[in-house]
This record gives C-alpha cells, sequence and structure tokens, in this order.
C-alpha cells in the first residue's frame, strides 16, 4: 500500500465515523428545555414536546410531531390544557386572549 492511499482511507474512515456520530446525536429535552453545548435553553421543539406530554396527562391523544407541524392542533390543545404552569407561556403565543382587540 502506498502511503498516498492510506491518508485516502484514513480521511475516508474519519468522515463516515463522523457521520455516524451526527447521525446518533439526539435532540434532549427536559421540561421543555432543549439541552445544547452543556446549557439547557428553551426551543420551539422541545415546548412543543411538553405542550404534547401534559396533553396527554390530561387525557388527550397527542404527539409531539402532531403539534409541531399542525399550528390549529397546538391552539386547540392549548385552549383546553393551555392554563397549565408548566405551559401557560408556550400557549400565550398561539392563543387570542380574551378581551383585547385589534390595533
Amino acid at each position: 500500500m502506498s502511503p498516498r492511499s492510506t491518508i485516502i482511507g484514513s480521511a475516508a474512515g474519519f468522515c463516515l465515523m463522523g457521520l455516524a456520530t451526527a447521525a446518533d446525536a439526539k435532540i434532549v429535552c427536559n421540561n421543555g428545555n432543549q439541552l445544547v453545548q452543556g446549557s439547557w435553553l428553551a426551543t420551539p421543539y422541545c415546548q412543543d414536546a411538553l405542550v404534547a406530554q401534559v396533553a396527554r396527562e390530561y387525557g388527550f391523544k397527542a404527539t409531539a410531531g402532531a403539534v409541531r407541524n399542525n399550528p390549529m392542533f397546538k391552539q386547540r390543545l392549548c385552549r383546553f390544557v393551555g392554563q397549565d404552569i408548566r405551559i401557560k407561556e408556550t400557549c400565550s403565543q398561539v392563543t387570542p386572549v380574551p378581551g383585547r382587540g385589534f390595533y
């Protein structure tokens, strides 16, 4: 084997290892917060997962994907369970405030 083919083979191996590591990466959520570079940040992805979790606790059939991909479904869930303190702020972004007119 020539040194050049060894270098190319090694580089290809490292690239494949990098792809496998990236494919194994998973979004980690906890109470609507996402672990990003060692810090917990509130993200829309994890907030939607929390809305679905709380809705399931109230007896609704909700998945995080359904909440994330259908804004009207999220709004409907928030009308019923949006006063729960865990998702009140998230739901306030998608439900209208009663008694407020248009400006």
